[in-house]
């Protein structure tokens, strides 16, 4: 999905964010990388702003997440990921070798998309799921013959 500088201060506006040029970078970085960690929005908006801050990249990305602006995922044994795609029904696809994040849509198309068997007084609002695989790329290196060991 691509969108613009527009698109993006709009966006920031209508969160009742002030635009700033770090949530500006942030948000592009995350649209142009969906699933990125922390650590690579930091090295991505570093390329076009110059020196930011690590601490700087979290704070942007702690009051978009409050706003609703970037969703958290937190894959197990990986740092969290961040993405722009809120506001709809989907989940992730993990590569439990190389760590790949990929989004998949929710065939049930409303949420929460699963039904728990004793909801124990609680209104289920969303449901998290996460498939974990191993992506195309990891299995075609995996059927790729060693040389090493020459097969």
């Amino acid at each position: 999905m691509s969108f613009s500088v527009t698109d993006r201060t709009q966006r920031l506006r209508t969160s009742g964010l002030r635009v700033t040029a770090a949530r500006l970078a942030v948000l592009a970085a995350l649209d142009e990388f969906p699933h990125s960690t922390a650590k690579a929005v930091t090295e991505t908006v570093r390329t076009g702003l110059g020196h930011i801050s690590t601490q700087a990249v979290y704070d942007v990305l702690t009051a978009c997440e409050s706003s609703g602006l970037v969703r958290r995922i937190e894959p197990p044994g990986s740092p969290a990921r961040y993405e722009t795609r809120t506001g709809d029904n989907h989940h992730h696809l993990l590569c439990s070798r190389c760590g790949r994040v990929a989004d998949v849509d929710c065939v049930v198309g409303h949420q929460p998309c699963l039904t728990p068997s004793d909801y124990q007084g609680f209104r289920v609002e969303t449901a998290q799921v996460l498939f974990i695989g191993t992506c195309p790329e990891c299995l075609e290196t995996d059927a790729q013959p060693d040389v090493k060991r020459g097969n």
